[in-house]
Order: C-alpha cells, then structure tokens, then sequence
C-alpha cells in the first residue's frame, strides 16, 4: 500500500461514507493531499479508481460513452464513468469545478437514493453497485471567479475539506518521498510556509507539498538547497521580477536558518 500521511479523521469519514453509499466532495488548496487521499484509499478498500481530469471540453457523451464506427458496424463505446459503474469502482473527478454545469448533469441520479446512471443514447440503464462511489474534488479558494458550482450540486456530497499538513509532517512526507534528512526537509517546509503566510500580500496561490517533494527529490539527487527551490517551488509562482526577489529573499532566510544557527 501507498504511502498516506492522515491530516485528521479523513480516512474514517470516506470508510463510512463508503459503507454508506454517499458520494463525496474533497476541497482544499493545490498539491494538498486530495488525489493521494483517493488513491491510498482505493487500495484500503480494495477497489480500482477510476480518474477523470475535468475540463471546458468535457461532455457528458465523454462521461458516459458514445457510438462509435468499428469496422463497418455501429457500436457502444462505454465512457468512463459508466466502466466504474459497471466495476464497483471508486470514480474520481479531479478539478470538477472546471467542468461545464450541463455535463454534470449526469451526476444526479448517481448522487442520490437513485444510485443510477442513465445511459438515454444506449438506451440502458446502470444500477451502482454497493462498492461504486463517486468522489469529486476541487480547490475552493483560488477558483476562477468565472466557475464555480451550484450550491444544488455540492450539497449531494459529504464534503471533506482538507489542507496542508502540519509542519512536522509535511517534513516527513517530504523524508519519505525523497531521502532526504530532517533537517533539510524542514528547511524546505519552512519555506513554504512563509511564502504561503505571505500570500495574501503577493495573491499567489501558494507552494503545494507537491512542489516541496520536487524540490526534495532534486536536492537528493544533489542539487543546491536554493536553486531547487528556485526550480521547483518559487519558479512556477510568478513570473514578475519584483515578486520573484521576495519570495526569494523568504526562501534564502528559510533555507539558511538552520545553518546559521549551527556554525
């Protein structure tokens, strides 16, 4: 089994909803921990998870399937959605909020007592077994003010909101995926969190722990502390120079605590 770091009692709320057939609605901020969530508890429950990374262009006939031309003859071609039906499996809708309103629509009778997916082209329809559970996920605070979903459509889900662990274990998270030692990884923690404090003065969305274990990883592999926290971490923030020298000087004073304080 995947390695997990628990933020709380999220692993017990998504076994009860599981075992209680209600879909569920994961929220919190970029490189968080929603998707690693998913995945460790697909192999905790035994179920195959089945991603799908929402977008403008997603239609329900993406979702659900579509006819299509094989050989001379007409066939139906399932979509995703409908496999993980079919398969008991946990469905996962990453970033549904970037998805159109009318695909979603779909969704409705699979996130209530109906438990069922309509197939009206194929003319069938598809009874979610009891394994079956649909998860959607999004980042609720740095969402394009242009998008967002219907308040109709997030109350059909137990919600869970999630965020970035503590320090000490983001620091662990980061030992674990890297190899790198303690001390470093904590360097690059405390990074992160006062970039991630002084958001609000550069209204960047802030450092994600998956930037962090990049960073990590190139540090492993022998890179300078700073200049993989310029790759990684810093770099995709912002590209405007006067920014960039302040996250820089956070990063540098963040970096060189530890180091100072012991020579």
């Amino acid at each position: 089994m995947s390695t997990y770091f628990s933020q709380g009692d999220e692993v017990t709320l998504f076994e009860r909803a599981h075992r209680r057939q209600l879909p569920m609605m994961i929220t919190g901020p970029t490189g968080c921990g929603k998707t690693r969530l998913v995945e460790h508890m697909g192999e905790r429950l035994g179920r195959p998870v089945v991603t799908i990374s929402c977008h403008d262009d997603l239609t329900s006939g993406d979702l659900v399937g579509r006819f299509v031309v094989a050989g001379g003859d007409v066939i139906w071609n399932d979509g995703p959605l409908t496999r993980a039906v079919k398969d008991g499996a946990l469905c996962y809708l990453d970033e549904v909020v970037e998805a159109r309103h009318d695909s979603l629509a779909v969704l409705h009778s699979l996130t209530d007592h109906r438990r069922t997916l309509y197939l009206d082209r194929a003319g069938q329809v598809l009874h979610a077994p009891r394994e079956f559970m649909l998860i959607c996920s999004y980042n609720p605070a740095y969402r394009s003010s242009l998008k967002d979903l219907k308040p109709s459509f997030r109350q059909r889900f137990v919600t869970l909101a999630m965020d970035y662990l503590p320090p000490d274990r983001e620091a662990e998270v980061l030992v674990a995926e890297s190899g790198i030692d303690r001390p470093a990884a904590e360097r690059l923690v405390r990074c992160a969190t006062g970039i991630r404090t002084a958001d609000q003065i550069f209204h960047l969305e802030p450092p994600s722990t998956r930037a962090l274990v990049a960073a990590a990883q190139l540090i492993a592999a022998g890179a300078d502390e700073l200049h993989a926290t310029q790759a990684c971490v810093l770099a995709p923030l912002s590209t405007d120079g006067a920014i960039t020298d302040g996250l820089r000087e956070i990063a540098a004073a963040a970096l060189s605590t530890d180091r100072t304080s012991t020579t």
